[in-house]
């Protein structure tokens, strides 16, 4: 299923400036900048966004748009919530921006995700992974193409991309070039060409991070600032060797 005559894209899930950048040395075409890792990437500060704006110079930024974890129900104000912060990324010169919101019986949110593309203007718009949460994945992919979405971000609905292959592959062949799937979750240098090579997908999101202790000399063992069972010894970074080296799997 591999086509050649299209360009691979490679777009790298980072939590920070610092994984922005290593990136950008990786050779990634595009980033999209999360907070919140562990609740699945929430929109990053205001100062965040400006910085990596401002040192991203031959790598897009998009930026995800979620006020929180959990699911993908908003409420009014949520949706304002999230207007207000795409205008602030159209004023920052954000490249793109990550939206999805779903209803309570697994449907697209229909009228809440017009707003958000609206409110995008010319801005490149990604659905994210809320379509993996979707009830009916094939009619949710008419309706994103209808909506005029750029790319739909998905695992397959399944845990991780390579679990997936069999819908990401029937989603690419149905989108036929009307939409783009972008395969993520759990994309890898050790996976990524055989998920392009059995899926036909041209588009990859991966985070290629790495563990780096922390600097940090004294620390009090009592005292947690979030789940206990979390290391907050330990910080999670991407690594320009990993994007290097997963990119170079389909070169």
């Amino acid at each position: 299923m591999q086509n050649e005559s299209k360009t691979y894209q490679f777009e790298v899930c980072a939590n920070g400036v610092e994984s922005c950048l290593a990136a950008q040395e990786g050779g990634a075409n595009r980033v999209e900048l999360c907070a919140g890792i562990p609740e699945g990437g929430t929109t990053p500060s205001y100062g965040e966004i400006k910085v990596a704006r401002r040192l991203l110079t031959s790598t897009r930024l998009h930026v995800i748009i979620r006020p929180r974890g959990g699911d993908f129900l908003y409420t009014p104000l949520e949706v304002e919530r999230m207007e207000e912060d795409i205008r602030m990324c159209r004023e920052l010169g954000v490249d793109g921006v990550v939206i999805g919101c779903l209803k309570a019986d697994g449907s697209l949110d229909l009228e809440a995700n017009r707003r958000l593309k609206d409110a995008a203007g010319d801005m490149s718009v990604t659905f994210h992974r809320a379509f993996d949460r979707c009830a009916d994945p094939m009619l949710a992919l008419e309706q994103l193409c209808q909506l005029g979405i750029d790319r739909i971000l998905t695992s397959g609905q399944q845990p991780t991309a390579q679990q997936g292959i069999s819908l990401l592959r029937r989603l690419n062949a149905t989108a036929d070039g009307r939409i783009t799937i972008l395969a993520g979750c759990g994309v890898n240098e050790g996976n990524i060409k055989q998920i392009q090579e059995q899926t036909g997908v041209h588009e990859f999101h991966f985070s290629a991070r790495m563990p780096v202790k922390s600097r940090m000399q004294y620390a009090n063992p009592d005292v947690y600032m979030g789940d206990k069972d979390v290391d907050e010894s330990t910080l999670m970074y991407t690594s320009a060797e990993r994007v290097r080296a997963t990119i170079a799997q389909l070169k």
